[in-house]
């Protein structure tokens, strides 16, 4: 498990997330999504999101072990 620090552009609070290696992209940024679209972010549907990690967007493909997040780095998570 590895814990990490997720912000969604547009809300004001960072979320602490714990991902497993084997999730991918796409499951990270659910995960972080979950806790602001809705709340505090609008909810835009039929809108996908993306990861922006050390200023480059991951594939949504890949898994978390594959891209080098490291314990307690920041992510952004954004709609596509």
């Amino acid at each position: 498990m590895i814990p990490l620090v997720g912000l969604f552009e547009g809300d004001f609070v960072a979320l602490f997330v714990a991902v497993e290696e084997e999730d991918t992209v796409t499951k990270l940024a659910e995960k972080i999504a979950e806790h602001a679209v809705g709340l505090r972010v609008k909810q835009e549907p039929d809108r996908s999101f993306e990861v922006v990690y050390d200023g480059e967007v991951l594939p949504n493909v890949k898994k978390v072990k594959e891209v080098g997040i490291s314990p307690m780095d920041v992510v952004l998570v954004r709609y596509a």
